[in-house]
């Protein structure tokens, strides 16, 4: 007789089974209960073992590569705080509870760019869109002029370069490279000459309009206005563009309006940067770049370093209530599928916004990025790439091709023509 059949019954005709049944059905239980208890144990230690490797993964490419950032106000939030006196903070401090940046955000000091790897970054002189006309000149240069102190402040941390071969320089001594940029066609006063001087202070891309347009470029945010004045690029306009190319700088097209996009790639000789935006496909803002540009960068072999700014990856009609880290990964596969994986980079835009992506809060938290592109199937060489290799040969292609045009072409002098200056009140003229 099978050990399932024993058993007895009582005499109202109960079933009962013997004892050794029923320590075998609550072994099996226990088993049962065991297994389960194991798996909810493994699985996330699984998981967490996953995570710890991408985690690691990520940390060792950004020692192999430097991250280069094309795009931080941080500059612009030292004078909000303290009018440029950097003898009065330690910006080697935490400095969120003493900083309130000018949209009451702070992302950015030393401890937590170390702790997010930075390899290099583009620091931006930036004068406000109300000094056009005015005093524009004057606070570019203060800009630069604090960028240039604070590398100085802290030599052990900041290495001032311009060039991709500094970037590596400063990144094999541990230190941040540390590059100018000037954000605003309009700091240059419509002049080649203060372009030229620009340079040679260090500046290594031009934006070529900021929330405003020039007198000879559109920009994709007007202030104060709702259309364009000037169809993309004005003759003189364009000008600015063959001068930046000669003097080897980058032209940056972040916040031009989409036909200056397509003006300055018809006229460069250089690759083009767009040092912090986004794709347009997937958030249809102005500030976006669009497929027929995107398409472009193959043939310009530029490069587009993707903003982390919310409005800029989370928006239009597929627009959801949080904005996290995911949403800056989708524009970093999208651009990489539309151009192709050596034409994107990073800009976060760090301390030149307010909003930044859960996951994303501040400049310590790269590696989070990173981690979530190796989670995605991203190789080491296309995040390589994203890091910084991307930047890198863009820089040298530019600098490149300034040497080349500087042995037969004298520097422009050719001068913006008086009528094309909206506001001449603040100018003056001498004939």
């Amino acid at each position: 007789m099978a050990e399932r059949d024993v058993g007895y019954s009582t005499p109202g005709g109960v079933r009962f089974v013997k004892s050794s049944n029923r320590n075998m059905l609550f072994i099996g239980l226990g088993l049962v209960l065991l297994a389960v208890v194991v798996v909810a144990i493994a699985v996330p230690l699984a998981l967490r073992n996953k995570r710890d490797t991408n985690t690691d993964k990520a940390r060792r490419l950004m020692a192999e590569v430097p991250l280069v950032d094309g795009h931080n106000d941080w500059p612009w939030v030292i004078y909000q705080n303290v009018q440029n006196r950097l003898s009065q903070v330690n910006l080697a401090q935490d400095l969120r509870p003493l900083f309130k940046a000018w949209l009451n955000v702070s992302h950015t000091d030393i401890p937590r760019l170390r702790e997010g790897k930075v390899g290099a970054q583009f620091w931006v002189a930036f004068p406000h869109c109300d000094s056009q006309y005015k005093d524009a000149v004057r606070w570019t240069l203060a800009q630069i002029d604090v960028i240039k102190r604070f590398v100085e402040k802290y030599p052990d941390v900041f290495q001032l370069v311009t060039t991709s071969e500094g970037i590596w320089d400063a990144f094999r001594a541990g230190k941040i490279g540390s590059l100018i940029a000037v954000e605003g066609g309009h700091g240059l006063g419509s002049s080649l000459a203060s372009l030229r001087m620009f340079y040679d202070l260090g500046a290594r891309y031009l934006t070529l309009t900021q929330a405003c347009n020039t007198p000879w470029a559109d920009s994709s945010l007007e202030t104060g206005k709702a259309n364009p004045e000037h169809n993309g690029l004005t003759d003189f306009g364009k000008l600015v563009v063959q001068e930046v190319n000669r003097l080897g700088m980058m032209v940056d097209l972040s916040h031009v309006s989409f036909k200056t996009m397509h003006d300055a790639l018809d006229v460069t000789l250089a690759p083009v940067i767009f040092s912090h935006s986004s794709a347009y496909a997937l958030c249809n803002h102005t500030r976006n770049v669009p497929d027929d540009v995107l398409e472009r960068m193959k043939d310009n072999k530029g490069v587009v370093m993707v903003n982390f700014y919310n409005p800029y990856v989370n928006c239009g009609p597929n627009k959801t209530p949080v904005t996290n880290i995911s949403h800056v990964a989708d524009h970093c596969d999208y651009i990489r599928r539309v151009a192709g994986e050596d034409y994107v980079g990073i800009g976060a835009d760090y301390d030149g916004v307010n909003e930044v992506p859960v996951g994303l809060k501040d400049v310590s938290k790269y590696p989070n990025l990173i981690e979530e592109l190796i989670v995605r199937g991203w190789t080491d060489d296309q995040i390589k790439k994203l890091l910084g290799l991307n930047i890198m040969r863009v820089m040298d292609k530019a600098a490149e091709v300034g040497r080349m045009l500087r042995e037969t072409m004298e520097p422009l002098d050719d001068i913006i023509p008086e009528q094309d200056v909206a506001n001449q009140a603040c100018r003056t003229v001498r004939t």
